[in-house]
């Protein structure tokens, strides 16, 4: 009976995931959206369950700095939006982590390579800053 109540979870948090629309989350975005829905999952449950996905291959993870919390995105099979020239923009303010596709960082990318010898990882790379949203919030202190 155990094994059946841990698949639930685990097809719920999969249907939440896939709803995420290629938007990152925290654990705690997951947790709460179920706290919310009236069916609270565990926060070791979520954690447990989000790194069998990463082994799987359905969820990436990322770190933006040591020790720092980390944020996961569902892939979808159909659309993994995490292509080789994939980068990401983060917000100071709220923390939000944008995905950016963008040709000039792709040539910036490529004479890294051929004038310095430096090959970067896109999927990796994160540039730190203030999203559109909060800097027409006022939030303009960089």
């Amino acid at each position: 009976m155990k094994s059946q109540y841990k698949t639930k979870q685990r097809e719920d948090i999969i249907a939440y995931l896939s709803s995420t629309g290629g938007h990152h989350f925290t654990a705690a975005d997951v947790c709460r959206h179920f706290q919310e829905q009236g069916r609270p999952i565990g926060t070791a449950t979520v954690y447990r369950q989000l790194e069998k996905l990463i082994d799987e291959g359905q969820v990436k993870k990322y770190t933006l700095n040591d020790g720092g919390c980390a944020c996961f995105e569902f892939i979808d099979p159909e659309r993994d939006c995490c292509r080789p020239v994939c980068y990401h923009l983060k917000c100071e303010i709220c923390g939000r982590l944008i995905h950016m596709e963008c040709r000039e960082i792709t040539e910036l990318e490529q004479h890294l390579l051929a004038h310095h010898g430096f090959r970067i990882d896109p999927t990796r790379t994160v540039f730190f800053g203030i999203c559109e949203t909060c800097q027409a919030d006022g939030g303009m202190r960089l």
